[in-house]
């Protein structure tokens, strides 16, 4: 294989999760899920709470709970530093992730 098959087999695996990626989204909006569209965060950065499209203000417990039961969109949650962490699934696309959502 020379470089350009790489480049092209690449791209064209590229195309396919964009396009899952593109479906996945549509089936959460079907599915109920809410999704978060702004989160507060503390002096140190740190995410504390989180708005949904509906307009709900989630503390962090309580949107691990939701996160947990499958209720919102688009979030994972995973154990580290000795705890649960809702974190933004991990679908390539940054506009979404929690870190770059607005402030409220």
């Amino acid at each position: 294989m020379n470089h350009k098959d790489f480049e092209e087999i690449y791209q064209e695996y590229r195309n396919q999760t964009d396009n899952q990626a593109s479906m996945e989204m549509d089936e959460d909006a079907d599915s109920g899920k809410e999704q978060i569209v702004a989160v507060r965060k503390n002096d140190d950065g740190d995410i504390i709470a989180f708005k949904t499209e509906s307009g709900r203000e989630l503390d962090y417990l309580t949107a691990l709970d939701e996160a947990k039961a499958g209720k919102l969109a688009h979030v994972d949650v995973f154990h580290k530093y000795g705890r649960d962490i809702i974190r933004s699934e991990p679908d390539g696309v940054k506009e979404n992730n929690l870190d770059n959502l607005d402030n409220f």
